[in-house]
């Protein structure tokens, strides 16, 4: 539910530590509801977070949201759009306070070319998103909705963060009435 990395943030904070890329990849803070990629946008840098938890959504075309995964500590953004030389499938925003390392597309394009341990660490990365993703998948195919919110309740106690309504339900991939009757269900129950 919350993605975290911890290992590939470390990578990313010793490279961040070099005298060759110590004046290139940078922290930035962004504040909660800033927005650090926007979907549809064509990607101008690639982002790793130290800290904080974002939201990573896609709006449709109807105008509603779904909001495939959570992010936090150690994960990246707009690496897939660069190597695939797309624009952002997606849209990401701070839901709390975020501190995230920048890197330049002309960095992280160098680091492509020149550095297998960052190819091999990046690979991994990717391998677990894909093994979450159909995880996620398949947990959501298998339980009921009120089992995956008793799991969002308790990720949103666990790092006291607010999911508003309208999040979890994009999430969850329900409206908001029907979250309503889980919420309601739920808290019969206990």
């Amino acid at each position: 539910m919350l993605r975290i990395n911890i290992n590939f943030l470390s990578y990313i904070e010793s490279l961040a530590q070099t005298d060759v890329f110590n004046d290139k990849i940078l922290l930035q803070p962004y504040k909660p509801k800033e927005i650090l990629l926007h979907q549809g946008d064509p990607v101008t840098k690639v982002i790793v977070i130290k800290e904080g938890i974002t939201k990573c959504f896609i709006t449709e075309e109807n105008g509603k949201e779904y909001i495939p995964e959570f992010l936090s500590t150690g994960e990246i953004m707009g690496e897939i759009e660069f190597i695939g030389k797309k624009n952002c499938l997606c849209s990401v925003e701070a839901i709390t306070p975020v501190n995230a390392y920048i890197i330049p597309l002309s960095v992280f394009e160098h680091l492509l070319k020149t550095d297998i341990t960052f190819n091999n660490t990046l690979l991994e990365v990717e391998s677990l998103r894909v093994y979450h993703t159909s995880e996620r998948a398949s947990f959501q195919q298998l339980y009921t909705v009120e089992h995956a919110l008793e799991k969002l309740l308790e990720l949103q106690e666990k790092e006291q963060v607010h999911i508003s309504k309208e999040d979890m339900a994009s999430y969850l991939g329900i409206t908001t009435r029907t979250l309503n009757r889980a919420l309601k269900k739920v808290q019969d129950d206990e």
